[in-house]
């Protein structure tokens, strides 16, 4: 039996595991904790609709169900020519004629980034803004500034939608707790369109659900650095903060940046639109560790991730068997994501065509609420897959 490494216990590392297995192929999936956590969902964290359990699978059950092997080890080294991996423990692995490499991505560093949380960032920081905003609740006040930044190497790697998420959800609940009036809440970016991947239609309707909350803006201008108490901009404006949540944007993982894998201007793998990297044969990238193909509004999402793993499974077996046939991601690149709002959610669209946001009164919040619920018992075998998710 053919045997393949998986490296990561994300979005892509699972599926990747979970297909490929599928295929009756000796798989292992190294992962550095040991649950799967589901990003998407964590947005309710914050507001205590969610807790970090609500939204994390544990992997030892995911390995059991689908039959891969499972080793919670960090990776501290990849050498991809050797086809060599060295984890945290000292532990070598070798002898694995495929390779999925599934690490996902680092976040850019700006000065006093530890003065701010972020949704997208350890699940640990997700529990702290729960805490930090039933603090201010308790104070019956405070100030709120949400936002995200890019990545002038790469327009892919910019993670909006979950910022916008958190600060409606945050509006939301602090309408429920009936001190909404005694807060300033800020969205604040870099960019001077912030969501401009969205489509003009979308950013139209942003600005309107933007002035229907009462949330103030500050973009267009660069950020300088963070402070405890607020954010600096180079116009020499600091938005006073009693609480920054900012979502960095990706760059190239650490450890792929000394693989010798050839890689983008912001680090992430080069590959072809089958995930397949020139020069190195049986090792493919996916998910965020990729470098993502396409036009400029293109973002690494969820969905294009899994389809990646998806196809990554079959194009392996597929090669084992002298087969020649490929499948590629290209033509599953589009924005998709119903954009939670804590009483509601819109739902967002884009392809060549163009965008669309389209309004979603209280049954949106449900609809993710269910997409949470299917995701994770999906994934445990529970419930049977809907072809395409």
């Amino acid at each position: 039996m053919d045997k393949v490494l998986v490296l990561g216990g994300g979005f892509a590392g699972v599926e990747a595991a979970i297909y490929l297995t599928k295929q009756d192929l000796d798989v292992t999936l190294v992962s550095n904790r040991d649950y799967f956590y589901i990003y998407p969902t964590s947005i309710w964290i914050p507001t205590g609709e969610a807790t970090r359990e609500d939204v994390s699978v544990p992997l030892d059950k995911l390995a059991m169900k689908h039959g891969f092997q499972l080793i919670i080890d960090p990776v501290l080294q990849f050498e991809a020519e050797a086809k060599k991996v060295t984890l945290e423990s000292g532990r070598i692995l070798e002898g694995y004629p495929y390779i999925v490499v599934a690490l996902g991505q680092d976040k850019m560093q700006l000065k006093g980034l530890e003065h701010t949380l972020s949704i997208c960032g350890k699940p640990e920081e997700a529990t702290a803004l729960y805490e930090r905003l039933e603090t201010l609740i308790q104070k019956k006040q405070g100030r709120i500034a949400m936002g995200f930044g890019g990545n002038p190497k790469d327009t892919s790697a910019v993670r909006g939608g979950p910022a916008f998420e958190v600060l409606f959800n945050v509006d939301t609940y602090l309408k429920k707790k009936g001190v909404r009036e005694n807060f300033e809440l800020t969205f604040f970016a870099p960019m001077e369109k912030p969501g401009q991947k969205m489509g003009e239609k979308a950013l139209v309707m942003m600005d309107k659900m933007f002035k229907m909350t009462n949330i103030q803006k500050k973009v267009g201008t660069k950020i300088t650095h963070f402070e405890e108490d607020g954010i600096c901009f180079a116009d020499g404006m600091k938005l006073e903060s009693d609480l920054t949540m900012f979502i960095s944007a990706g760059t190239g993982h650490h450890i792929l940046k000394v693989s010798g894998l050839p890689l983008s201007d912001a680090g992430y793998v080069v590959t072809n639109e089958y995930n397949e990297i020139e020069g190195f044969d049986g090792i493919y990238a996916i998910g965020d560790s990729a470098s993502l193909m396409g036009p400029e509004w293109r973002a690494k999402q969820g969905h294009v991730t899994e389809v990646m793993a998806q196809n990554v499974a079959y194009n392996i077996m597929n090669r084992i068997q002298n087969i020649d046939s490929k499948r590629s991601y290209m033509e599953h690149l589009n924005i998709l994501c119903v954009m939670d709002t804590g009483n509601g959610a819109a739902f967002v669209y884009r392809s060549d065509k163009g965008g669309k946001m389209i309004p979603m009164p209280i049954v949106g919040h449900w609809m993710k609420k269910m997409w949470g619920w299917y995701c994770r018992y999906s994934k445990l075998g529970r419930i049977p897959r809907l072809p395409g998710m």
